[in-house]
Order: C-alpha cells, then structure tokens, then sequence
C-alpha cells in the first residue's frame, strides 16, 4: 500500500544512459574547444612571438619597458639590457620587463 512496484531495467537502456551521457558532456567538451581555438591558442602564439622578440632585441633599438619608459638600448646581457633614458641617463632593466621593441630602421623625422 505504502510502497511502489519496481520495474526492473531492461538490457537497452544500458545502451541508452551512455548515449545520454555523451549527449550531455557533448556541449561542454565543444565549449572547451571552441575556448580553445578563440583564447587560449591565439594567447600562446602571442606570448611566443614576444619571447623571440624580447631575445632578439640589440644595441640600438628602441625598446619601451613595462613602466612606461622609451628609450635605447645601449648594452645587452644575457637577461638584462641597458637603456639609455636620456643623453647620460641609463638604467639596467631585466629583458623579461620589456614590453615592446622598435627596431630602428627608416628615416629620421625632421626636428
């Protein structure tokens, strides 16, 4: 009276819960790899190209640090560059803070 019958389960909906499974985990797997392609690849290749960047930078280039500062490089060591702020002003700063490297090439403005 109080209890309800059971039924038992038959051997097809085995078959049918892992078709339910894959149904469900479907769309997270397909966000996660379109996550993938749209974020995380782009980010890496990014990241890469600065890296060879920042490794190929030489003396007299211009380089912008990651304070903000322009300047050109003067010295370079195997993980620090000197950079040269002002006429007689130079600072060390680690390769790994600069941000940005403008190699000099074209012609100079007319000042």
């Amino acid at each position: 009276m109080f209890s309800s019958p059971a039924f038992a389960q038959t051997a097809g909906a085995s078959s049918q819960s892992g078709a339910q499974f894959f149904i469900q985990f479907f769309p997270l797997l397909m966000i996660f790899v379109i996550f993938y392609v749209l974020m995380i690849r782009p980010q890496q290749k990014r990241m890469k190209e600065h890296r060879a960047t920042i490794d190929a930078v030489k003396r007299g280039d211009t380089v912008v640090t990651g304070g903000g500062l322009i300047g050109k490089v003067t010295k370079v060591d195997e993980t620090e560059v000197e950079v040269e702020l002002a006429p007689n002003v130079r600072v060390k700063s680690l390769k790994s803070t600069l941000s940005d490297v403008r190699t000099v090439g074209g012609k100079p403005a007319n000042d």
